[in-house]
Order: structure tokens, then C-alpha cells, then sequence
């Protein structure tokens, strides 16, 4: 049976065209048809809480560059990206980009690490983003900025690009097959899990001296942090029961409090999950097994191409028991499932054609923060999985935190190609279609051949530049390795 062809997001006229086709498919977005502007948009709305004050909904998602120095500096094309953060008018900057505790945990040789000879740069990095802030919004009030602090784990690559060093805490047999790893190659130890826990109370403390509002402790997208969530056949004090595999995560947060009181922590959760996908003979993602599955949080065992939020409600009622009232929801994982952590209608190199309509995935985010936030209301919630929507994400997103969905909406992609796009709806400007991120994938695809993200098709420093024609060449040579026009 042939898949139904995918509609573009851009062939629809008006919100209304776009809720029909929505309707037709049997999907639940919110989406308004005017956009609210000024002091009536629920965009530029400030969050209040006791101790603190975020000036509108709009957050920036982390968005790495793949441009650092080697030895974990930023680079001119890193301080661009963060002055774009601030130019983009959002009060909530989520992280800024992935920022490793040790050279070890770094996902690529390019990737930005916190250490002291790097204080100088992320100090720079704060600085530029709030001068450029100041430029669009006229104040830095209610501007809450974070850092972003990560281990890659599995996924590894801290030196050459095309050399994993995995550091993994298990053996997953689909994704170990991956990278080729022998049933022998080792794990790490609960004693080398307890030298990294102490890197990042190293790595917040040094946040809180270069002035970071709170610092989020990754667990999403299959780096190390997650992938202890998901470590049930692991032995010991890191695996197992649920105590165990939150144990990470406890001693993380427990050391902060103590090595740097005051600083707020934030967590970016994969709150669901499914099994490895691959491209099928056709192109489209297939998984990889409908077998009981056993590696995964949250993962519906029994049906592991279905997410379960069964575990992310345990999470977050740790989290709150724990005081940690920042959540950034995602899902999965760009490495083996990218149509469900990254919905795109073009996908990256290493992906596949999407097995259904992206805007299903969409949804699957959309629906699944809205649960959550119901159930912990409490918390402070910021949304992904909008940059798909494309002309439409302003409605949708204004919809979203007037119906309760969601407490902030956050730009990941979209920030690379349009950074001030729902600054200029919510503000009532006139909209640049030509900068709207279409999806292209670009911005996943360069850094999986060794060349900095950016968006490519619609940004002319990156259009412009030489590495475009290095990727043009690159993406050619794979469409006709894989019998694509």
C-alpha cells in the first residue's frame, strides 16, 4: 500500500486552509486565525514567578554550531549565532548551545567545552547575546539566560569527525550494530559516572561565576544523561530500577545546590521515545524491530514505535521534589529516530524520508507537553517541535500558550533562519516568507559531513560561504548514491 503524498506546509493560503488539511488528517494542533499584537499578544505576556520574572513567552532552543576552536573556544561563527539569539527578542534563552563538562563528552571536535580556558569566550558569548537583546527589546528586564551543559556519552566524537569514542553506559544491540561496537567494548564504570557527575558541579559553578541565570542538565536526544534513564539492563548504581537510573541526575542536582547556590537548574528531557529507525527499500523510515523492547525511556515496550509518558510523569514529580522547576520537552533522538525529534518533510544525509506526515510528530510534542503541564503545573514548560509548521507557527504557537499548552514556546531551527520571527508577529511587523525555515535539513546534514550548522538555503553567511559548496557536492553524490533526482 503507497504512502499518501505529503502536503507542504507553504501550499496553504491562509489558517484556515492549514486547520482543514489538519482536520483531514485527524490531527489536534491549536492554531488561531488572527494573531494578537502588542500587549494583547500572549507571546510577549511575562511569566511571574516568586523570585523571579521572565519578560514574554518566546524561547530560544540550544542550538549548536559545530564552530567552537579545538580546544572548545568559540569562533566569530559562534558569537554571530549568539548575537542572533538576542536579536531574536526572546526573553527565555534555553542554554544557548550544548556546552561539554570534559573534552571527553564532547559530540564533535568543534563543540563548545566549559573549562578555564574557555571562561574568557562563554563570558563573551553572555555578553554579546545581552548587548544584542537590548538592541531589539530596549531592556535586558526579564531576560533569563541559561547554559546548556552536556556529555555526549555514545555518541562521542570529541576528536575527528569521522571517529566515534563512545562512552556508553550499556549495551544496546541496535545501536551498538551502528557503530560496530564488540560485545566486549567496555562501559563506563559507576566510578568514572561519579567523575563526570563532579565535572558538572565543576561546570555549573564556573555558570554561576560567568553570570548564567541557571544551567540545564541535559537528558535528551540519546547523550549520556538520557541514555542513563533508559539503562535498564545495566548493573549496579546507575541501572535498573528507576532510582538507580535517576540517581545521575539526583547527584547532579544535589551538587549544584552545594557547589552553587542560587543557580537555577533546568532540565531538557526526551520525555518519550521510540525504537532505532532505518530507511526502508523505499526511502521512508522503518523500525528497526517490533520486538519487546528493553532500552528505552519512555518507550511502550510491548509496542516500541509508540511513546509512553508513563516515565516522564516519575521524572517530573522527581524534578519538583527536587526543585527543579525548569523543563524543556523534546523527543528521541537525532541519531536513530531524526522524524521524531527533528519533523521535517526533507531529511538530513544519514535520515530517511519521513514514514508519515511530519505534522503527526508535531503533534506527538505538542500533546505531549500539554499532558505533562496539566499534570504538573508547577513546572515551567517549554515546547518544541514548532518549526515545522513554518507560516503557520506563529498562530499555532500563540494558540498554544493562550489554551495552556505550554507555558513558553521554543525555536530550535527556525532561530538559524528566522530568529525574530515571532517578535516581528507578535509585534504586528511585516513577515519575511523568503526567511522562513522550510526544513531543508541542512543544518543537520553539514555538521554529519564535518562542516558547521547554520542554515544554508536561506542565510547568505552561510549561502555565500565556502563550505555551501562543499555540502552542495556532498549532497550530491548521496542523492545519486541512493537513486534520488
Amino acid at each position: 500500500m503507497s504512502t499518501p503524498a505529503i502536503v507542504r506546509i507553504a501550499s496553504f493560503k491562509t489558517p484556515a486552509d492549514f486547520q482543514q488539511h489538519l482536520r483531514g488528517l485527524g490531527i489536534a494542533i491549536p492554531c488561531d486565525h488572527e494573531i494578537a499584537v502588542g500587549a494583547a499578544s500572549p507571546l510577549l505576556q511575562p511569566w511571574h514567578d516568586s523570585g523571579f520574572r521572565i519578560g514574554n513567552r518566546i524561547a530560544m532552543h540550544p542550538m549548536e554550531g559545530w564552530d567552537g576552536t579545538l580546544d572548545g573556544n568559540p569562533t566569530d561563527a559562534t558569537i554571530r549565532r549568539w548575537r542572533r539569539f538576542g536579536l531574536s527578542g526572546a526573553k527565555f534563552i534555553w542554554g544557548g548551545e550544548a556546552v561539554a563538562v570534559e573534552h571527553a563528552g564532547r559530540a564533535n571536535p568543534n563543540q563548545l567545552l566549559i573549562a578555564d580556558h574557555t571562561r574568557a569566550g562563554l563570558e563573551r558569548l553572555r555578553a554579546t547575546l545581552i548587548e544584542a537583546h537590548v538592541e531589539t527589546a530596549g531592556s535586558a528586564d526579564g531576560l533569563l539566560i541559561g547554559l546548556q551543559l552536556t556529555h555526549s556519552g555514545r555518541f562521542a566524537r570529541p576528536n575527528r569527525h569521522d571517529r566515534p569514542e563512545p562512552r556508553i553506559v550499556y549495551h544496546h544491540p541496535l545501536l551498538d550494530a551502528r557503530l560496530k561496537l564488540p560485545p566486549d567494548s567496555p562501559t563506563l564504570s559507576d566510578g568514572e559516572i561519579e567523575q563526570i557527575v563532579a565535572r558538572f558541579h565543576q561546570a555549573a559553578r564556573t555558570a554561576r561565576e560567568l553570570g548564567f541565570d541557571f544551567v540545564d542538565v541535559k537528558h535528551c536526544h540519546g547523550y549520556l544523561g538520557h541514555e542513563l534513564l533508559s539503562a535498564h539492563t545495566r548493573p549496579g548504581r546507575y541501572g535498573g530500577s528507576f532510582e538507580n537510573r535517576t540517581r545521575f541526575l539526583r547527584e547532579v542536582v544535589e551538587g549544584i545546590r552545594s557547589e552553587a547556590p542560587g543557580l537555577r537548574i533546568g532540565v531538557r528531557l526526551s520525555a518519550f521515545d521510540t525504537v532505532p529507525y532505518r530507511r526502508g527499500d523505499d526511502q521512508r523510515g522503518v523500525p528497526e524491530t517490533d520486538a519487546p523492547y528493553r532500552w528505552g525511556f519512555g518507550v511502550a515496550q510491548a509496542d516500541p514505535t509508540e511513546g509512553d509518558l508513563g516515565e516522564a510523569h516519575q521524572l517530573l514529580a522527581l524534578l519538583e521534589s527536587l526543585d527543579v522547576r525548569l523543563v524543556n520537552i523534546t523527543a528521541g533522538s537525532p541519531y536513530y529516530n531524526p522524524h521524531l525529534q527533528r519533523p521535517a518533510l526533507f531529511p538530513p544525509s544519514d535520515g530517511y524520508q519521513p514514514p508519515r506526515d511530519p505534522l503527526f510528530e508535531v503533534a506527538r510534542h505538542l500533546a505531549a507537553t500539554r499532558e505533562l503541564k496539566q499534570k504538573f503545573p508547577r513546572l515551567l514548560f517549554v515546547g518544541t517541535g514548532y518549526s515545522y509548521l513554518q507560516d503557520f507557527l506563529p498562530h499555532v504557537a500563540q494558540a498554544a500558550v493562550r489554551e495552556g499548552w505550554t507555558d513558553f514556546v521554543g525555536l530550535g531551527r527556525m532561530a538559524l533562519a528566522y530568529p525574530d520571527f515571532l517578535w516581528d508577529a507578535a509585534n504586528g511587523r511585516t513577515l519575511h516568507r523568503a526567511r522562513i525555515c522550510r526544513t531543508f535539513s541542512d543544518c543537520t546534514t553539514a555538521p554529519r559531513m564535518g562542516l558547521p550548522s547554520g542554515c544554508y538555503p536561506l542565510d547568505d553567511h552561510y549561502k555565500k560561504s565556502e563550505n555551501a559548496a562543499t555540502l552542495r557536492d556532498a549532497k550530491l553524490k548521496i542523492l545519486g548514491a541512493t537513486g534520488h533526482d
